[in-house]
């Protein structure tokens, strides 16, 4: 298992070969080498990497795969719309006390958990439009601080998932209409690209549930197996669990990208055929490595979280974790 002072090291590696070009990973002493036309151009110790992203063709060695796994490093293969087709990656598949305490917890238990992610989620909320200034929501005649404690009371009166589901949209509904109200904001539509704002909203998202649910993988949990996603069949339910939480940083980045003047509406396409915008294939790194930076910024935080829910799982130690975007 990884300690903090290792992990400090980690990166996390975003790769879109050209077209027309042959391009390979393999390892050169103990390096992820990347190699274009058989030269190497770019090179990291293995050691040094939690995750790489591949978007586009490209080819590997079985070697590098073995060292990656030995490495703890994740592959994820994406599609030009950068949804993960494939994951290769290191897990302590072994861990079976930890998984059978996940698989022993109560329907009570669940639902405990569950209410403490959709607060977490809902806290981080709030925090962000606290940071721009906002006093009320303005559907609300509450101020921010007491309209928490309205829907903290009422998550914790929920007695079914179906409830806080509910709870947690209506919320969320509320939030983005108001934190990107400057923007042009036209309603949040996963993964039905009606605009720029919700396709750089996937993709942020994309690469933090990658990226949680290496970290969840690594410390051994079965990341099919959740408490407030329920279970689906080939949904990671933990992964998009834990999650929740931390959506908050992909949303308060993609309000500075716009802020920056870091979006070019150029580099959009509208498709009259399906009736959706798309992101140009050219211009998917510029996207998903503004998104990594952010990510990155929390990588402790969001490692200390994963690591306080192990052995909160393992051995009952501890509280139920909280990221407080506050920190």
């Amino acid at each position: 298992m990884f300690t903090l002072p290792d992990f400090r090291e980690k990166q996390i590696l975003f790769i879109q070969p050209e077209k027309e070009k042959e391009y390979c990973l393999r390892i050169k002493n103990q390096n992820i080498a990347y190699e274009e036309n058989g030269k190497v151009v770019n090179q990291i110790p293995c050691g040094k990497v939690i995750s790489l992203f591949v978007l586009g063709e490209i080819s590997f060695t079985s070697v590098l795969l073995r060292k990656c796994l030995e490495n703890g490093v994740s592959i994820h293969f994406l599609k030009r719309n950068l949804e993960t087709y494939a994951t290769v990656g290191s897990e302590a598949s072994g861990n079976y006390l930890l998984r059978e305490n996940q698989y022993a917890l109560s329907d009570e238990e669940r639902m405990e958990k569950a209410r403490l992610i959709v607060k977490n989620k809902i806290n981080n909320q709030l925090s962000l439009l606290t940071s721009c200034g906002m006093k009320t929501i303005s559907s609300e005649n509450l101020p921010l601080l007491e309209y928490r404690n309205v829907l903290f009371q009422k998550i914790d009166n929920a007695d079914e998932n179906r409830s806080l589901l509910g709870i947690e949209g209506d919320m969320s509904k509320k939030f983005f209409q108001e934190y990107f109200s400057d923007i042009d904001w036209r309603g949040r539509v996963p993964r039905g690209k009606i605009d720029s704002n919700n396709i750089l909203l996937d993709i942020g998202y994309t690469i933090l549930f990658n990226y949680i649910d290496s970290l969840l993988r690594l410390f051994g949990f079965d990341t099919y197996r959740g408490f407030y996603h329920r279970l689906f069949f080939q949904r990671k339910s933990l992964s998009c669990d834990i999650e929740e939480p931390f959506r908050c940083i992909v949303e308060k980045k993609l309000l500075k990208m716009r802020h920056l003047g870091q979006i070019n509406e150029k580099d959009f396409s509208y498709s009259s055929k399906t009736k959706q915008y798309f992101l140009k294939y050219e211009q998917s790194t510029k996207y998903a490595k503004l998104f990594t930076e952010a990510i990155l910024e929390e990588k402790e935080e969001i490692f200390q979280y994963v690591k306080a829910f192990y052995y909160h799982t393992l051995n009952n130690e501890g509280d139920f974790p909280f990221f407080d975007r506050d920190h």
